[in-house]
């Protein structure tokens, strides 16, 4: 692979990933060997500085990530300040509520609990991915069985599920079907 092309599959190989790739599974990719991907990966961050590009290309020990320029930092900020994801519905809160504390669930469990028809809620977590399918409950049907994702953990501040508030006094927290 010419030197052009090696920094150009490199280029947009940290460009499409977007977090730090090891300097070896770069020259896995490449079929290049590491020093080589390290010297075009030095040549590229040196090219991007030099034109006052608005990306940079940092080293992170041993691998490789595509930044955004820092002083674009506060530009960035205020983007990303205005995209604020539209809030929660009250029915979508309540069916995250109840995936979150009975999880895993069928969305069969949701109407019942709720006592309206959950589709839309649960189509919307879905596409917001708080919650994500993990299975099939082994009753008739084999109904898809849902549960909060990493996504909601990262969103709601959580680390784990047991951070969440108790449920009162009263609130059954058994598992759908027995599981």
């Amino acid at each position: 692979m010419e030197r052009t092309d090696l920094e150009s599959a490199l280029e947009a190989i940290l460009f499409a990933l977007g977090e730090p790739v090891e300097e070896k599974r770069l020259a896995q990719a490449t079929g290049c060997r590491p020093f080589e991907v390290g010297r075009a990966c030095r040549t590229l961050a040196s090219r991007y500085e030099d034109i006052s590009a608005g990306i940079r290309l940092v080293r992170l020990e041993d691998s490789w990530q595509m930044v955004s320029a820092p002083q674009w930092g506060e530009t960035i900020s205020r983007l990303l300040a205005r995209k604020k994801p539209d809030k929660l519905s009250q029915a979508a809160l309540e069916t995250l509520a109840i995936v979150a504390y009975f999880q895993p669930v069928t969305r069969a469990y949701l109407d019942q609990a709720r006592g309206v028809d959950s589709a839309h809620s649960l189509a919307l977590l879905l596409d917001r991915e708080l919650v994500a399918p993990c299975g099939k409950l082994d009753a008739p049907g084999r109904p898809i069985l849902y549960r909060t994702t990493q996504a909601f953990l990262r969103t709601f501040g959580l680390s784990t599920l047991e951070e969440l508030p108790p449920l009162p006094d009263g609130v059954n927290q058994g598992k759908e079907g027995g599981q």
